[in-house]
């Protein structure tokens, strides 16, 4: 079994969730439609998996962000609810189920993102290319924004999965460079860095997120938004993180909403043209504002 790291094993007891991260349970006639329509096409989504706690609201409103090349990851993250391990054979037929499912949504906007699939040469990226292009062919009108995993510098891979005409590219950096060995221990910090890089000379706008809370300094977050500003990022969403189960890395710290409005404000300084910074803000939350910034 792998141990999950920790920032501090000495803390005498964990910081209490705090009012502003309380969520309404998901409800209504729109969240219950989504809600069929993933069952019925047997679609995966970030919103589950991820325990995202705006899937209420994002499902009520009649969006959801899928998840591609099934639910299993190759990366042990220790910040990620996503199943890890060996993943079974990727479905050939995903994507036309998944542009058809967003088709009978009728959604203007869709998120697709995936799990890291480093055991394929290809890093999954012609499934990748496969799913942008079936939606556009099905949904004409709907705007793609893609969340796109790291794929270890297969530039080739890049340059594939994001050939397709979406509209936005994300790629999230999740958290400042010192922490990258025990959050991300398969990743790269600069290595994150010219993935965006590439994705703006490409001529793709470029989007990425950062987790607060897990023990990061403001002048590291400044110094990552610093970074992100020299690759030519053109939005970037700031959220807390919150520990999904007891096994995974824990939160060091709650930030305030005043602290999120200050970031904001400074991200927004430094040239970043679009933050979206709050408690509760995920990487695909309000995406549909980002398109066109």
């Amino acid at each position: 079994m792998i141990e999950l790291p920790v920032i501090s094993s000495d803390r005498p007891e964990r910081p209490r969730k705090p009012d502003w991260l309380r969520v309404k349970l998901p409800v209504g006639k729109e969240y219950a439609k989504v809600r069929k329509l993933v069952d019925q096409y047997k679609l995966h989504t970030i919103c589950e998996s991820g325990n995202c706690p705006n899937m209420g609201e994002c499902w009520g409103s009649g969006t959801a962000t899928f998840m591609i090349l099934g639910n299993v990851c190759t990366r042990s993250c220790s910040f990620c609810a996503v199943a890890t391990g060996r993943p079974p054979e990727y479905d050939e037929e995903e994507p036309l189920r998944i542009a058809e499912a967003i088709r009978l949504m009728g959604v203007k906007h869709a998120v697709i993102t995936s799990v890291n699939r480093d055991e394929l040469k290809d890093r999954g990226a012609e499934i990748w290319y496969q799913t942008v292009d079936k939606v556009k062919e099905l949904s004409p009108q709907t705007t793609i924004e893609t969340l796109i995993p790291d794929v270890k510098g297969n530039w080739k891979a890049l340059y594939r999965m994001i050939s397709a005409g979406q509209e936005v590219v994300s790629h999230n950096m999740e958290t400042v460079k010192r922490l990258y060995r025990p959050v991300r221990p398969q990743a790269r910090y600069h290595r994150s860095l010219e993935q965006i890089q590439l994705t703006k000379e490409a001529g793709k706008r470029t989007k990425s997120g950062l987790m607060l809370g897990l023990g990061e300094k403001r002048e590291e977050v400044y110094e990552a938004m610093d970074h992100l500003v020299a690759q030519g990022l053109d939005i970037l969403t700031l959220g807390q993180y919150l520990q999904p189960t007891k096994l995974h890395i824990e939160v060091a710290e709650f930030i305030h909403p005043d602290t999120f409005e200050k970031y904001k404000e400074e991200g927004l300084k430094r040239g970043i043209k679009y933050v979206e910074s709050g408690p509760l803000v995920r990487s695909s939350y309000h995406a549909e504002r980002h398109v066109y910034v």
